[in-house]
């Protein structure tokens, strides 16, 4: 899954307490790595979080980010992340990420200056060919259980 962080509302991405009914609802994070803890298989599940860093949301990650990685909600639950759930963060810089942060997490620096722009046109090309299988499957499906247009031959 691949997100920008700040594309969303803190409580889209964490969740909130509805403050009439008092009721929690998740948000992005939440709902997904319920997913994950619920998927018992050995696959690998990524979260990458594709944007800028801002210390409202990158903060509320570092309990996760920790070696016990548990996300703790404002609602008092804390949902432990298995084995095989891993955080990316493709970040432009770390200007306001803390030093707390930055120590929880592995750094790759890749500067743009060494990504040439075939390595960008490739991964473009390898998105578009999977979107288009994606399509002609759900295409395909629709035809199958005869709720897709059938061309006359």
């Amino acid at each position: 899954m691949r997100c920008n962080p700040k594309a969303v509302k803190m409580n889209e991405l964490f969740g909130q307490v509805n403050v009439l009914t008092n009721e929690w609802t998740d948000g992005i994070i939440p709902k997904l790595i319920r997913e994950a803890v619920a998927d018992t298989t050995d696959c690998k599940k990524w979260m990458i979080f594709d944007g800028p860093v801002d210390t409202l949301w990158i903060e509320s990650l570092n309990t996760v980010l920790d070696d016990n990685k548990m996300l703790c909600l404002s609602n008092g639950e804390r949902i432990k992340l298995p084995i095989t759930f891993s955080l990316i963060f493709e970040v432009n810089d770390l200007a306001v990420a803390s030093p707390a942060t930055v120590s929880r997490c592995g750094m790759i620096f890749l500067d743009y200056t060494y990504l040439k722009w075939e390595a960008i046109i490739d991964t473009w090309a390898i998105h578009l060919k999977e979107s288009e299988i994606k399509e002609k499957s759900i295409g395909e499906k629709k035809i199958e259980e005869g709720e897709g247009e059938v061309s006359p031959t």
